[in-house]
């Protein structure tokens, strides 16, 4: 049986595992920390989905090494922590190992399985250093678009919030029989998880609204239907957007949608807070850089101006490191 390893079960990585253990596929199992960890060896994973409430055990040591070398790895810890987890990866890997990115944001392998100038160009935003690049390999990599959310209700309980679309291709876009098998599995789980010939243009178009509602967010501490129909945020994500569309264009990328059509897919969430907006208010580092720096980045190696994102993104940058070494009120 196929041997899969969710590394970083928290919320979207939990909710992932929870389904792929009670579909009964592959030998599933997890890796998570403290008193999640904990919870999970107690008392299993829980997943909640409306009136579908339940609970699965799931192998989850306290060393990942324990568990050996794996088919495939599902990453899906926030984009900010992945060179950490480079080396507890290590021995999971055999040489044919596929792991499968589920991060927001531009991945690191963005530039791998594509002809041009800007082929195996490497994101210094994302990838500091090429950290993932040089010990992960790009050639390991499959990726997904996360449209689905989920929250970590309490340790070992994950709460689906809303949606199922689990989007994976190569990088290349070649058809493989690892994407094959990832897309066979998630689907039997209960995802919408087709192959698609290209990914980039589904990444962008997931980031297009995250780059720009996410930190306007932290910001103003707006939900996504209240950042939407307020017409002065309005007005600056819809100038984030514009510049970010130019960048993408650029590159080759056509979106499907308008730019009002894309804030309203954001609006019909409801009064929901961003994943950043969570994780600012609870002092801890956030996507910034896979979301925003990543873009304005790409705005450096297409000569395409993006003054609006760095000027949102140099406020977010400040409101995230003081929410996260908070000092005392004047």
């Amino acid at each position: 049986m196929t041997r899969l390893c969710v590394f970083g079960a928290g919320a979207i990585g939990g909710e992932i595992a929870a389904r792929l253990a009670r579909a009964g596929q592959c030998e599933i199992s997890v890796v998570a920390r403290g008193p999640h960890l904990a919870a999970i060896k107690a008392r299993g994973l829980r997943l909640i989905a409306g009136d579908d409430d339940f609970p699965v055990p799931v192998a989850a040591p306290a060393r990942p090494a324990a568990l050996g070398p794996q088919d495939y790895v599902i990453l899906a810890p926030k984009a900010h922590n992945m060179a950490q987890l480079v080396e507890p990866l290590q021995p999971l890997l055999k040489p044919d190992t596929a792991i499968l990115f589920a991060q927001n944001g531009l991945p690191w392998w963005y530039f791998h399985g594509i002809d041009g100038a800007l082929a195996g160009h490497r994101l210094e935003s994302v990838d500091p250093g090429g950290v993932l690049w040089e010990r992960l390999g790009p050639e390991r990599a499959l990726g997904a678009v996360v449209w689905f959310a989920a929250v970590l209700e309490a340790p070992g309980v994950i709460r689906h919030s809303y949606g199922e679309r689990l989007p994976v291709a190569e990088p290349s876009g070649e058809r493989s029989g690892r994407v094959e098998t990832v897309s066979r599995l998630l689907t039997a789980a209960g995802f919408k998880s087709p192959v698609k010939p290209d990914l980039r243009p589904e990444i962008w178009l997931k980031l297009w609204g995250n780059l720009s509602f996410n930190p306007v967010s932290i910001l103003t501490l707006g939900t996504l239907e209240e950042l939407a129909a307020d017409p002065h945020s309005r007005a600056v994500i819809a100038a984030m957007m514009a510049e970010a569309q130019t960048v993408a264009e650029a590159l080759g990328i056509r979106f499907p949608v308008s730019i009002d059509e894309r804030m309203a897919m954001a609006a019909r969430v409801g009064a929901h807070r961003t994943s950043m907006l969570e994780d600012v208010l609870a002092g801890r580092p956030t996507e910034l850089d896979a979301l925003l720096g990543a873009v304005i980045e790409m705005g450096k190696i297409t000569a395409m101006p993006t003054p609006v994102l760095k000027l949102v993104y140099d406020l977010a940058r400040f409101r995230s490191r003081i929410a996260a070494d908070p000092r005392p009120t004047p």
